[in-house]
């Protein structure tokens, strides 16, 4: 649909939203002093103007007038406004049924008789009257919004870099002893086009080469959708360094997927070769659906790569395991960098029994996660049968990385990106 249609229904939504929510407001502020009141209502309708202008800027005036950065502030803006006003619309709704259902009721009922107080000394307390059933549930729902807004700003501020490093030891039933030890760094989906703090990026990737890993891997989504979005990050992704080699992949935003190229096939194609180039400035090896060997003394041990492999339809598929395994028939430890960890189920576990692990990222956890007592509830599980951390299907293993970066909302909340690093061990 045309953005001259959508853009004023959906601006139509959100004041009818403003005004249901409003409702919750003014009962919450009801007894406090007028100016207090004037002064919430200027704030509330105030920033309600703010978030639908930005709206129509970010989607009517060329994206080099506002720039990367306060485009982001309008996204983020939006996001949290109107995604914590949902949590107010269910306890308002709340209220809206018990009162419909009390109407009902009270057509079919009697009224109580109305019995006179004659006792002259008695007279109402403000101590003793109880809150009525809707205004605790205003106010409730008033809390319940500010949470959300609280936790996603919090999120942003503090989340979306608090890089945490996981480590884990990978134990390979045919690993020879020449490996054993052997480090290895993976990171996944940098999604540099969100970036918005050099410094907690560039702090990031020197936590990572404190690991002194022996070789990295870097699981795809360099980028949100254009090549270019990562030239100014250059000169911080280039620092990640390994003795044995920094090995690469595609990911699903990589292949540009998501803009709107028209019949412009020749600058889709463009994007994608000048991405590619970008990993060799980098200087990460990219693997295209081949292969590398590592060599210690007189053993091997294969990497493969390929280009995006999804097992759900939603995700296009590109590349050719088939093609990727040639030649790695003699080694004896198999490890394939594939970003889309539904892959594994696509093929991995069943047609290529040879590959020890496959290492993948792409979920992000949802960017959302709440842990206790060490087990993690994620909407991701919900959408993904292996989301993150560690898999084992008989002699194989699957590990999903939880993401370097973000995409949309520009924060983790309980769902901190990623630095993992792997101790080969034989099994």
């Amino acid at each position: 649909m045309n953005k001259l249609i959508i853009i004023p229904v959906v601006s139509l939504i959100f004041l009818l939203i403003d005004w249901y929510v409003w409702q919750a407001i003014k009962v919450s502020f009801q007894n406090t002093s007028d100016s207090t009141q004037a002064i919430t209502k200027y704030i509330f309708w105030g920033l309600s103007a703010i978030t639908i202008t930005g709206m129509w800027l970010y989607n009517f005036t060329p994206p080099e007038w506002l720039g990367k950065n306060l485009r982001t502030i309008i996204m983020v803006g939006i996001f949290i406004n109107y995604f914590s006003k949902i949590f107010v619309m269910i306890f308002l709704l709340i209220d809206d049924i018990v009162r419909l259902i009390r109407w009902i009721t009270s057509k079919f009922s009697s009224p109580e008789p109305i019995v006179a107080n004659n006792d002259a000394n008695s007279a109402p307390s403000v101590l003793n009257t109880p809150i009525t059933r809707s205004e605790f549930l205003m106010k409730t729902a008033v809390v319940a919004g500010t949470i959300p807004a609280v936790a996603m700003t919090w999120g942003i501020i503090s989340g979306a870099h608090d890089y945490r490093v996981r480590r884990v030891k990978l134990a390979l039933k045919n690993l020879p002893k020449e490996f054993e030890g052997m480090t290895i760094a993976q990171i996944s989906d940098i999604h540099s086009g969100s970036f918005f703090n050099r410094v907690a990026v560039k702090g990031g990737v020197e936590m990572l080469m404190k690991e002194k890993p022996d070789v990295v891997f870097f699981t795809g989504d360099l980028v949100n959708n254009l090549a270019t979005e990562v030239q100014e990050y250059i000169d911080i992704f280039n620092k990640v360094k390994a003795p044995l080699g920094v090995y690469s992949t595609l990911g699903n935003h990589d292949y540009a997927d998501y803009v709107n190229w028209g019949d412009n096939l020749a600058g889709k194609r463009k994007n994608l070769n000048d991405l590619m180039h970008a990993h060799k400035v980098l200087g990460y090896d990219l693997l295209m659906d081949e292969n590398r060997f590592i060599e210690q003394g007189k053993e091997k041990l294969a990497i493969i790569g390929v280009q995006n492999i999804s097992g759900q339809n939603r995700f296009h598929t590109y590349g050719n395991l088939a093609k990727a395994v040639k030649g790695t028939e003699e080694a004896p430890v198999k490890l394939l960098l594939s970003h889309d960890p539904t892959h594994w189920d696509k093929e991995v576990n069943t047609k290529y029994k040879d590959i020890d692990v496959m290492f993948s990222g792409h979920t992000h956890g949802t960017q959302f996660g709440i842990t206790v007592g060490g087990e993690t509830w994620t909407p991701a599980q919900y959408v993904y049968k292996q989301w993150g951390g560690l898999y084992k299907e008989g002699d194989q293993q699957l590990y999903v990385n939880r993401g370097y970066g973000y995409i949309g909302y520009p924060g983790r909340i309980g769902m901190p990106p990623e630095i993992t690093v792997f101790e080969l061990q034989r099994a």
